[in-house]
């Protein structure tokens, strides 16, 4: 928790809260671990492929604070997703104004195959059929996604200066050992899934502090919340019922809303 503090602490002092925050422009970038897919109703009306809740935690956090939201998360979207355009999804970063006074974003698990690879693993376990492989990601992908996330941090900068950043943790999808019902898996593979969160966050963490963004820690946050947890801020891959979840290894209802506390928390020392 002691990087937590010192970033709240960074944000109490007027060299890193540079702009006032109170019915400012709040831009919400990332993957699905952002736009909250299966939490809640959708926030866009139609909805779109990129399955944004209102109730994930950026929404959690824009209402308290009295932010003007903008929500360009998408699910399944990857670090080239926030500077480059995807298919009919604009670049991300199009959203960023010179006026943003806050921008979050939760981005890298997919650029490793993170949650793609605990699905393909636990479709495996579970005996289900026509499972994907396993990828397990190279040391060139992690050195990708730690030159990528640095330039998506520097290209926010460069559109907003004044803007805080802060890079929100994807939160723990497993227990640090052991396994349930709900999601099946191999020793092997839980621990694929562990050291791949690991470095995400590891590589998260070291592109913020280069390029001078906060960190909210998810990871330490929803420690004990995991998908065997017995109050889970994580869906398994399977129901209590054995059943597939509709939305399996993402946040929750209860996780988007620890989150966006935890973001209030963090802006409001």
């Amino acid at each position: 928790m002691k990087r937590f503090s010192m970033v709240i602490l960074c944000l109490a002092l007027s060299g890193c809260a540079q702009a006032p925050l109170s019915g400012g422009r709040y831009v919400a970038m990332g993957s699905s671990f952002a736009a909250g897919p299966g939490v809640g109703v959708s926030a866009d009306q139609p909805s779109t492929r990129c399955a944004r809740s209102a109730q994930n935690y950026a929404h959690v956090a824009a209402t308290r604070l009295g932010l003007t939201l903008v929500d360009v998360s998408c699910s399944g979207a990857r670090t080239a997703h926030i500077t480059g355009a995807w298919n009919e999804v604009a670049p991300q970063i199009d959203a960023v104004t010179a006026d943003t006074v806050l921008v979050t974003m939760t981005i890298g698990g997919n650029d490793l195959g993170y949650i793609g690879n605990l699905g393909a693993a636990s479709c495996a376990a579970a005996a289900l059929t026509a499972c994907p492989p396993v990828d397990p990601p190279s040391p060139a992908r992690y050195a990708a996604l730690d030159r990528a996330m640095r330039e998506v941090i520097a290209a926010v900068h460069a559109r907003a200066p004044k803007a805080r950043i802060i890079m929100v943790e994807y939160p723990r999808v497993l227990p640090d050992e052991g396994g349930c019902a709900r999601a099946p898996l191999s020793s092997a593979d839980a621990a694929l899934a562990r050291a791949t969160a690991a470095k995400l966050a590891e590589i998260t963490a070291q592109a913020a502090a280069a390029e001078g963004a906060g960190v909210l820690h998810a990871s330490e946050l929803s420690l004990g919340h995991d998908a065997c947890a017995a109050q889970p801020w994580m869906n398994g891959f399977l129901t209590d019922t054995g059943a597939r979840a509709p939305v399996a290894y993402h946040p929750n209802a209860a996780g988007m809303a620890a989150i966006g506390d935890a973001l209030v928390k963090m802006l409001t020392p």
